[in-house]
């Protein structure tokens, strides 16, 4: 298994409410000419958690900090405008709070926790991501 230090979260930047999976994903980068989709989990409306690319697999989803890191994408995260906006149900949330808990387990309770916009100019994932996950 490859060294992972950091969880990036992300949204999907899909409209509130419009219901995806990571299959749509999947088939959304590869029609950009990816190799499949870049996230690890996915995490639809109803809070499943869905795997996406294997976690042994570097990632695609935050440019300059794939190697080390694990990806997550909630679907929503934007108005009807698209205008970004925190638009996860409660069981997303539940799930984002599970799903990073267990891999706080699994991989050492120092990995860090960060939303995409940390990292690039976007809103992704459209919500406080330090505030719910802090990095003591």
């Amino acid at each position: 298994m490859r060294p992972i230090r950091e969880i990036i979260i992300h949204c999907s930047a899909t409209i509130e409410g419009k219901d995806f999976n990571a299959e749509d994903i999947d088939r959304w980068h590869r029609q950009r000419g990816w190799s499949g989709i870049g996230y690890h989990y996915v995490i639809p409306l109803n809070g499943a958690i869905e795997f996406g690319r294997p976690l042994d697999k570097i990632g695609a989803h935050c440019k300059g900090r794939n190697q080390g890191s694990i990806g997550i994408c909630y679907i929503g995260g934007v108005d009807e405008d698209m205008n970004a906006k925190d638009t996860r149900t409660p069981q997303q949330k539940e799930s984002l709070k599970q799903l990073v808990d267990s891999l706080k387990t699994a991989f050492g309770a120092d990995i860090k926790v960060f939303g995409h916009n940390q990292f690039s100019r976007k809103a992704c994932p459209s919500f406080d991501v330090g505030a719910e996950f802090p990095n003591d």
